[in-house]
């Protein structure tokens, strides 16, 4: 089975477009597995939702997806966030908002745990430090857990004896070695913050037991003007080109 690991949309039609067209080139997917997040901060929250729910595919909720839907709100976010939260949520359809409020925080599949941010916090803990990534090695009890939330691509590897590793998600990540637990998160299709601004996903193949990290260009001046349009603020527009 070959899944595409997206998280991190963030209403980026012409990232998701290019992922989904870069996805094509390389022999497609059996299903999508979406982290979260697939509205906030960008211009097509709407236009994104529909082109997830035309594929056959797996989402957990984000942050931004339960916060323009209702489900919390938006005291926890700085202002840029909360006010783009606000323009998303008043161009959600009904049906909008109802997939968003379904959507779980935590999805298992085999030997995956699917969460946004964390299995111990999943749409508010962000993992970026070896700390963090052993606390919650013990809130998931499958081999390898897929996260989102941070927009940077990183592996946490447990040790026999208990020790955590961490390093930068490699082009190519082997999930052979018996009893090996990973924190795997793949960076974000929408928004990136590790300094590259190409779109980040990756492919899995359970066959192969491998992980294929790739990274994308798309017009960010189409997007950068579409929020422009929308009077969006000017950091989250300005961010874009930086990959930050």
């Amino acid at each position: 089975m070959r899944c595409a690991i997206l998280a991190d949309i963030h209403g980026n039609l012409a990232a998701f477009q290019a992922v989904l067209e870069d996805l094509q080139r390389r022999g497609a997917a059996d299903r999508i597995w979406c982290l979260g997040d697939t509205v906030g901060y960008g211009p097509h929250p709407r236009e994104c939702l529909a082109l997830l729910r035309r594929h056959d595919h797996l989402c957990v909720a984000g942050n931004h997806d339960w916060a323009a839907a209702g489900n919390i709100d938006t005291s926890h976010f700085n202002p840029d966030a909360a006010a783009a939260c606000r323009w998303t949520a008043e161009r959600l359809t009904p049906d909008d908002v109802r997939y968003l409020r379904g959507l779980p925080l935590t999805l298992p599949q085999g030997d995956f745990t699917l969460v946004h941010g964390s299995p111990r916090e999943p749409i508010w803990e962000y993992v970026l430090s070896v700390r963090s990534a052993e606390e919650n090695f013990g809130h998931f009890e499958t081999r390898f857990c897929l996260i989102g939330h941070s927009h940077a691509p990183l592996i946490f590897e447990l040790g026999r004896e208990g020790d955590c590793l961490y390093r930068q998600l490699p082009g190519q990540l082997s999930l052979d070695g018996e009893g090996k637990r990973l924190i795997i998160n793949c960076g974000s299709v929408g928004q990136p913050r590790d300094g590259d601004p190409r779109a980040s996903y990756a492919i899995l193949d359970t066959e192969a037991g491998a992980i294929q990290h790739h990274r994308i260009a798309y017009d960010i001046a189409a997007t950068q003007q579409s929020m422009r349009q929308a009077g969006l603020p000017a950091r989250l527009i300005n961010r874009l080109s930086l990959g930050w």
